[in-house]
């Protein structure tokens, strides 16, 4: 929906719908300070944890170092900072360790991840709840340049209406879904992935509250459901159940006594809105009884209910063909090639062992490099480092030998000379000790049990195994850097594939005439197809065509396939019989529009259906809740001094419905262009005009 402010009402940094006098005027006030404290102490919680680096942790394979389960489980904004941050801060804040753990999370993200929102809640744009719709939808965005374009545009958006969160966050969805279509497909997968129902403790003592996650038709199809389930139970005079009531006790009935409810079969009904291109095969979203949906899910949807058909399979690749052994051989055919090697070097190129080589000495140089900045850089050492070098040489000697400590090292040691060792069967064989496994510190058998070795010769082997293991990584290291950049350039070559595809010529053209012309000829005729279906099947009704207008989104008219054609050809009996002969001009032809008004108090149902497509939600500033089936559609201007009219009706819930007839000193206006004005007894004024598709 969109919402605007008169200009003339407020001033630059004040809300979007002015100042308010009196008391409220000081709630504004108050506000727009604690959201200024919000951002401070999010930068505060950022600096803090600069302070606590995760460096100074214990690291991966080290004893008592953080599980790989919990690291894995931890945000991104955390790799760099210390686990013992949260207990700081939780202490600190008289938090439980989950609460500051999210709070430091959401601090950081804001820092690093959204600070043209973070500067917003500074300034009092935003207050603490339009933050969850930007770190949860925006913050998750991989690509920095779309993530900042994304976030600019959505606050210049709502710095110009008012804005609620949940507004924001359908808003957010739509710019996210054109802006990021492939990555938030991806993250829509992975959401899936972890459906599920959940129980967490109610309000009151007692009460619980069962929640589902699951796809978006799915849970308008089950939440339409219930609510027809709890419409058909039969009123009786002592029955003073809510509407909400009776469909939690519906739903206990199906699901504890299916079979024993009595309750009449019902049927799901889903408003699907989807855009040619949509249809098509592009990025742009759609919409399932008002709440957006990828691309890929409206045309899922539209499937499974035959209302699509099913993509097309890749052509199968050619089997292939054996030589036929008894044939004699082709005088004119090519020998076979010689079988190339598994690795082959390109002329100017360096072999792997000369590579290895080089590699190791680079490696032995700079090691020797830091040996000699221990002593200064000389050949010979200082005095005063030669004195150094003694004084620690007096401490090494002090000290128990190796073999002391290491009793492996002796060329004697034998395994059963190991204290570690417990009697019982041969080690390697029967259940694991209990607890966590003591790993293996001692040198392999190659380097401890080489006789005639003393501890330095030892030494000197670990060191050049651990160089070879180094030299390992590195290669493990640039074969995964390697890999990184063949990924890229795949995805990158897919995605210029498919712009140039009919789906992408569609999904980015300019609008829907282009799309049409771009698509193929299936898409054409499935769509088509689509167009001319009649009720019956997976449709309550016929498609209906929205044609709105391309740069506002406003809605022009609703219409069908049936009436298209008629209003586009000639009534002539010639050109009705042979339209491809017509050269009579038709710009004289009615267009199309908002339905006539309807005489009498209730609209025709043409009229109904167009405010319903219209308006799709409560037409209050802020409000999010549907139009009610069958109702809530209001004269501005009272019938019959008002006639029954798409510039004299608009939609409410019913709380906000009320509210306008009811509520003292409130004014409600709306204009012929469908914009709604409201005023409130302190002088705050709010515009909103039909939410564009």
């Amino acid at each position: 929906m969109a919402e605007r402010v008169r200009a003339d009402d407020a001033d630059a940094g004040a809300p979007a719908a002015g100042w308010a006098s009196g008391p409220l005027g000081a709630v504004q006030a108050a506000d727009r300070e604690i959201a200024r404290q919000t951002a401070l102490r999010a930068r505060a919680i950022a600096d803090f944890a600069a302070t606590r680096p995760s460096s100074a942790d214990r690291q991966p394979g080290e004893p008592g170092a953080m599980s790989a389960d919990r690291r894995a489980s931890r945000a991104e904004v955390l790799s760099r900072v210390s686990e013992w941050a949260t207990h700081e801060l939780s202490l600190a804040l008289s938090r439980t360790s989950q609460s500051a753990e999210a709070l430091l999370t959401r601090s950081l993200t804001l820092v690093h991840r959204l600070p043209q929102t973070l500067d917003a809640l500074e300034a009092g744009a935003l207050h603490d709840g339009h933050l969850w719709p930007m770190l949860g939808t925006v913050a998750p965005i991989a690509d920095d340049r779309i993530r900042a374009e994304v976030e600019a545009e959505l606050l210049a958006w709502a710095a110009r209406r008012v804005t609620t969160p949940a507004q924001l966050g359908d808003k957010a969805r739509r710019v996210v879904l054109r802006r990021d279509a492939r990555d938030a497909a991806g993250r829509l997968t992975r959401a899936l992935r972890e459906r599920g129902v959940s129980v967490r403790p109610g309000a009151a003592d007692g009460t619980a509250v069962l929640s589902a996650l699951l796809s978006v038709p799915e849970a308008q199809a089950l939440l339409d459901a219930l609510g027809r389930y709890a419409d058909a139970l039969e009123p009786t005079p002592d029955d003073r159940r809510t509407r909400g009531q009776k469909m939690a006790d519906c739903l206990l009935d199906l699901v504890l006594r299916p079979g024993e409810n009595g309750l009449p079969p019902v049927q799901a009904q889903l408003t699907l809105v989807a855009g040619v291109r949509t249809v098509l095969g592009g990025d742009q979203p759609g919409e399932i009884n008002g709440q957006v949906v990828p691309a890929e899910m409206v045309r899922a949807l539209a499937r499974a209910l035959g209302l699509l058909p099913d993509p097309a399979a890749p052509a199968p690749a050619p089997a292939p063909t054996e030589p036929d052994e008894t044939a004699p051989p082709d005088a004119t055919a090519e020998p076979p090639a010689a079988e190339e090697p598994d690795e082959t070097w390109s002329p100017g190129t360096r072999p792997p062992d000369a590579w290895e080589e080089e590699a190791l000495a680079d490696w032995w140089a700079a090691t020797e490099a830091r040996v000699l900045e221990e002593w200064g850089g000389a050949e010979d050492p200082p005095p005063e480092e030669q004195a150094r070098f003694w004084e620690k040489a007096a401490r090494w000697e002090a000290m128990p030998a190796a073999v002391d400590v290491l009793p492996w090292l002796d060329p004697a040691w034998t395994a059963d000379d190991d204290p570690w060792s417990e009697p019982g069967p041969e080690r390697g064989s029967g259940p694991a000790p209990a607890g966590a496994p003591t790993p293996d510190l001692r040198p392999s058998p190659a380097l401890a049990d080489a006789p005639g070795l003393g501890s330095w010769a030892v030494a000197d082997r670990a060191v050049e195994a651990a160089g070879a293991v180094l030299l390992e990584l590195e290669r493990a290291v640039g074969q995964a850097r390697g890999a990184v950049a063949a990924a890229e350039v795949a995805d990158a070559e897919d995605e210029s594939a498919w712009q140039m595809s009919a789906e992408g010529r569609s999904s980015s053209a300019c609008d829907a005439l282009t799309a049409l012309g771009a698509a193929t000829q299936a898409h054409r005729t499935a769509l088509a197809e689509l167009l001319g279906r009649t009720g019956g099947g997976g449709l309550v009704d016929r498609p209906r065509i929205a044609l709105v207008d391309e740069l506002t989104g406003a809605l022009v008219a609703l219409t069908d396939a049936d009436e298209l054609r008629r209003r586009s050809r000639c009534e002539a009996g010639a050109c009705r019989r042979d339209p491809a002969r017509c050269t009579h001009d038709l710009s004289a032809l009615p267009g199309l529009g908002a339905p006539p008004p309807t005489d009498g108090y209730r609209p025709g149902a043409r009229l109904d259906r167009f405010l319903r497509a219209r308006d799709r939600r409560c037409r209050f500033a802020g409000c999010r809740r549907p139009v009610p089936r069958g109702g809530e559609l209001d004269h501005d201007r009272p019938w019959p001094e008002g006639e029954t009219s798409a510039a004299n009706l608009v939609g409410y819930c019913t709380p906000h419905h009320r509210g306008k007839h009811q509520a003292p000193g409130w004014q409600h206006e709306l204009a012929d262009d469908g914009t709604l004005t409201v005023t409130t007894p302190s002088g705050l004024v709010a515009s909103t005009s039909p939410p564009p598709f």
